[in-house]
């Protein structure tokens, strides 16, 4: 008991210590080869509940987050950077954060006091990036926006789910073949628990499922309530399962393939899984 107490006391009058800091944002426009460019710094400071998974259950975090973006007027995207910081409340924000995070894009914020997304797509191709709050690892990367949801009864767990389309440059070779269509992630806000890779018999229509152009992807969630048994009283529980839909863009033909793979034991169950003609789904690891 006394070295429990020992242990904590050093946490509970740091996060009670009076600090500041400041941080400046600024605009700069300027004329280059008779082209106006815009470049501007903001910085946003948050803090975070506690209970965040892998931190200590009581603490909380101060995150700063700067963001640089610079961009020329009138074309289409820009060159932006963010970087996160964090560090135990109380803590000096002038010493080593606990952790730095330095990526490619804009938009920084935390869901469910979990995760972090920081929105990746600079140009015209809309895409996120999923990082532990508690440490700032990568989790995934996703085409659609991020869903996430609860499972458990009584007890429930946040959990989350993207889908990757790999671009023709991706640097895992392997997701250059020509059938691939995307990988579907489901993730805890500490790890990425499974993968699932979805691919298409047909290359010419994997090729169109796979183009950020000409197809349109979503992804969603399918939530039904447990029935009570006979005689009992209802207990909440509910089964989930994510649904994938791509369509072909006009002016091309419509219509619209799906996979749907059930989730069951905190998995997703792909033998269970049902998918549109031609469309198959498995198992898959970096």
């Amino acid at each position: 008991m006394g070295l429990a107490v020992c242990a904590q006391s050093p946490q509970r009058s740091a996060a009670k210590k009076p600090h500041q800091a400041q941080s400046t944002s600024s605009i700069a426009v300027g004329v280059k080869d008779d082209q106006q460019t815009i470049e501007i710094t903001n910085v946003e400071y948050e803090a975070t509940g506690s209970g965040i998974p892998g931190r200590p259950s009581n603490e909380r975090l101060i995150l700063r987050k700067t963001t640089r973006t610079k961009e020329v007027v009138d074309e289409i995207g820009m060159e932006a950077s963010t970087a996160i910081q964090a560090w135990p409340l109380g803590g000096d924000l002038s010493q080593k954060p606990l952790y730095s995070l330095t990526v490619s894009g804009i938009e920084p914020q935390t869901i469910e006091n979990q995760v972090l997304v920081v929105s990746r797509g600079l140009e015209e191709v809309e895409w996120w990036s999923v990082y532990t709050l508690a440490g700032g690892a990568h989790l995934f990367d996703t085409y659609v926006p991020v869903i996430h949801f609860s499972i458990g009864w009584p007890e429930q767990e946040l959990r989350y789910v993207g889908l990757e389309v790999p671009p023709d440059d991706v640097s895992d070779t392997r997701l250059r073949a020509p059938n691939i269509v995307g990988v579907l992630t489901y993730s805890s806000a500490e790890r990425v628990i499974q993968e699932v890779l979805l691919t298409c018999d047909n290359r010419e229509l994997a090729a169109l499922l796979r183009s950020y152009a000409d197809s349109t992807r979503k992804v969603t969630l399918d939530e039904h309530r447990v029935p009570a048994a006979p005689g009992k009283k209802a207990t909440g529980a509910s089964t989930h399962s994510i649904t994938i839909s791509v369509s072909p863009n006009y002016p091309l033909l419509p219509a619209t393939y799906k996979l749907t793979v059930p989730i069951e034991k905190d998995d997703l169950d792909i033998a269970h899984a049902t998918a549109s003609a031609g469309l198959h789904v498995a198992r898959w690891k970096r």
